[in-house]
């Protein structure tokens, strides 16, 4: 008779046999490694950690669906402004958040800045990301990126800060002198949503670094994961509320959102040490905080 252990042992056997590495290769900056199974792929990369980090993944089935739940949770900001017109994601990933805002805004400029072509070219190669008029990539650093477009000028109505992964954070996206960059970059009234970690000790100082540049903020935070959304806006008061439109949520209900669940958790709670000093271009060490 096969016991329970026995049945364990032999799904673990499927699973492992079912996954394989499509594709691997060292770019200028890290491993990545492209996995499949029956209906998922992955795009990850090789940190210190000995646990698996995916950075992207697309479900083979139901592409259009969000596999991650940061991801879901990065588009409950739609319920903030319905129809932005520039949108600039830094951190391209396989390219599912482009991509979703193709879709769900056919008419929005949406701008990735990826810093690692090899990300860009397997995004495309094996991810279903693709440009157009609309959807633009650029090879650059996200900070570079950024001044380079404060000298021309530009705006966006959002801007989406995507440029972390599960072992690393750029510390110089980090800083006063960077969100201070980027809340320039905002519309009146535009909004900033950041991805980043729920965590460590880096979590209060990450917490008085944005509250700094953006007065206002609101925190959701994952009931399962070790992430949180950061949104904060270019406006005197984030009283605007998150609206619940049954349009808006029935138009993201195919991508795996269920703004329903989402919206209730963005609160603006201080739960952190506000006495800690902000994270600056002179005083950023990220990396030793987040342990």
């Amino acid at each position: 008779m096969r016991t329970m252990f026995h049945l364990c042992l032999i799904l673990i056997g499927i699973n492992s046999v079912a996954a394989k590495t499509l594709h691997k290769e060292r770019s200028i900056y890290r491993n990545i490694v492209i996995t499949q199974n029956s209906q998922k792929r992955c795009m990850r990369f090789e940190t210190r950690r000995k646990a698996v980090s995916n950075q992207a993944c697309i479900d083979l089935d139901d592409k259009q669906r969000l596999v991650f739940e940061y991801t879901r949770s990065i588009l409950s900001g739609l319920a903030f402004n319905q129809n932005p017109k520039r949108i600039l994601i830094i951190g391209l990933g396989g390219g599912s958040l482009p991509m979703a805002f193709s879709s769900l805004l056919p008419s929005t400029e949406v701008v990735s800045v990826e810093i690692d072509p090899a990300v860009a070219k397997l995004a495309k190669e094996y991810f279903s990301y693709q440009e157009s008029d609309l959807i633009k990539t650029a090879v650059v650093d996200g900070r570079v990126y950024v001044k380079r477009a404060l000298i021309k000028q530009q705006k966006f109505d959002w801007v989406i800060l995507d440029a972390f992964n599960g072992d690393y954070i750029p510390e110089h996206l980090l800083t006063v002198e960077f969100l201070s960059e980027v809340k320039q970059l905002l519309n009146k009234g535009g909004l900033l949503t950041a991805n980043t970690f729920n965590g460590s000790r880096l979590y209060d100082y990450e917490s008085v670094t944005y509250q700094k540049v953006f007065d206002e903020i609101r925190i959701m935070k994952s009931p399962t994961k070790g992430n949180r959304i950061i949104f904060g806006c270019n406006c005197d008061t984030m009283d605007q509320k998150f609206v619940l439109d049954e349009s808006l949520a029935k138009k993201l209900f195919p991508l795996g959102v269920d703004l329903q669940e989402l919206l209730p958790r963005i609160n603006d709670e201080i739960d952190w040490d506000t006495a800690v000093p902000p994270l600056t271009d002179q005083f950023s060490p990220a990396n030793l905080l987040n342990q």
